[in-house]
């Protein structure tokens, strides 16, 4: 895949989060962020949640999720 191609079209992937890596289900260049539903390129995916398979577009995303969740900090 060679995002320089003119026929090249953004395509959400599919991922599966693991601990420290993701494994990629369904090629694409991007996931959606399951807070915001903005688009996080795949070389730009930081944040995620391997319990709840969510991917996060930032800490502040990430740590809504962690609250809408019902965990609170110690």
């Amino acid at each position: 895949m060679n995002i320089f191609d003119k026929s090249f079209s953004p395509s959400e992937a599919q991922l599966r989060y693991l601990d420290a890596d993701y494994l990629v289900v369904r090629p694409g260049s991007f996931v959606r962020c399951a807070i915001t539903g903005v688009p996080i390129p795949l070389d730009e995916l930081t944040y995620w949640n391997v319990d709840r398979q969510e991917p996060y577009a930032n800490a502040e995303a990430a740590h809504q999720a962690f609250e809408r969740h019902g965990l609170k900090p110690r």
